[in-house]
């Protein structure tokens, strides 16, 4: 159970942090593609994506 002041806290912050929450939002979810759904195919097109964002 959260208390009334930790909901408001937490609400706060991500109203004052919405960019670093989409931040970690996107980032879960790409790990979570990686890791349980990405075929062999999509990993090597996302490598082939990162290996050019890299250069």
């Amino acid at each position: 159970m959260v208390s009334e002041a930790q909901q408001r806290a937490k609400k706060k912050w991500d109203d004052k942090n919405k960019d670093k929450n989409r931040i970690y939002r996107y980032r879960s979810y790409a790990r979570k593609y990686v890791r349980d759904i990405a075929s062999q195919d999509d990993l090597l097109e996302l490598r082939k994506m990162i290996d050019e964002r890299l250069d």
